[in-house]
């Protein structure tokens, strides 16, 4: 029974290293030994490329087996390496475009942060101004019995949720739209997300955390291929073409992260939202009659107690 789900085990983990290292890795190492071969000059001449090929397969050291074993096995390690490079390169852009500490950077790297969090605001006030005017428009039309296009005020809404969900408090959308998620929960519920979260987690159902997990780790996976596209930047040295491909992966990384991000918060949000007061029951800092922001505010104060203890 163990050795069944070791072996399992080993297979899925066997799996996942083949396809989030080693392939997109052999990948990348097949792309930079072409933008080698064929540098600035001839960036697309496949008969050069072909040609190099078949010497490097017509050379001794590839026609033994030891020669072929010590071949793939260099490519193995160096997909590997690189896939690893990707994925750390990818953690720190995605700490980079979530920007939750921006705020703990040093000085001289803080103020233009600063100034462009500043510019978002005005920018996103300006559009939610714009948006209040139109639904003030649209009331006073149903009052008065007129008809009224609905398209000036979603339009309205939308661009202001373009620049961020709520009024911005971090330097790019993707920070902002997980900030909604606090910012809604305390307005709407009274309640803390960063106290609450780690027992609320505990309280929900094992699917639920779950589909929590996956949001999270697709969100992982695009800034993954995010690192990809910074690891592609390199080849531009002596290969052009390297820019179109970086450029490609890196677009496909941000439309990936957006929704990846719009799906995981929505998920935390609607999960804060559908099981906080069942929580505060559980814990006896709430009954049956209390709901809303009563339970939400309930349930802060005494987890927040509980922090503060420790």
């Amino acid at each position: 029974m163990t050795g069944g789900f070791l072996g399992e085990l080993g297979k899925r983990l066997a799996e996942k290293w083949l396809s989030l290292l080693v392939l997109p890795g052999a990948l990348f190492l097949a792309v930079a030994a072409a933008g080698r071969v064929l540098g600035h000059g001839h960036p697309f001449d496949v008969d050069r490329l072909t040609d190099r090929v078949t010497a490097w397969a017509k050379a001794p050291v590839v026609s033994t087996v030891g020669g072929q074993v010590v071949l793939i096995a260099a490519i193995l390690l160096g997909a590997a390496a690189a896939g690893v490079v990707a994925q750390a390169l990818g953690s720190a852009l995605e700490r980079v475009v979530l920007a939750a500490g921006w705020q703990s950077l040093p000085g001289p790297l803080r103020r233009p942060v600063r100034a462009w969090v500043e510019r978002r605001q005005r920018r996103w006030e300006a559009a939610r101004d714009r948006y209040r005017s139109a639904r003030e428009a649209a009331a006073r039309a149903l009052a008065t019995r007129r008809r009224v296009d609905p398209g000036e005020r979603h339009g309205a809404y939308r661009a202001m949720a373009r620049i961020a969900p709520e009024r911005p408090d971090r330097p790019t959308w993707s920070g902002d739209r997980l900030h909604a998620v606090a910012v809604r929960l305390d307005r709407d519920l009274d309640l803390d997300l960063a106290v609450v979260w780690p027992v609320l987690w505990m309280h929900v159902a094992p699917e639920t955390r779950a589909e929590i997990t996956a949001g999270r780790q697709a969100v992982t996976s695009a800034a993954a291929l995010g690192g990809w596209a910074l690891l592609y930047l390199p080849l531009l040295c002596w290969w052009w073409p390297a820019a179109v491909i970086a450029a490609g992966v890196g677009l496909t990384s941000r439309a990936r992260l957006r929704a990846a991000l719009e799906g995981y918060a929505q998920t935390v949000e609607a999960t804060a939202r559908l099981h906080a007061a069942g929580l505060a029951r559980e814990l006896g800092v709430a009954d049956d009659t209390v709901h809303g922001s009563e339970a939400g505010a309930a349930l802060t104060r005494h987890l927040r107690g509980h922090v503060l203890q420790d």
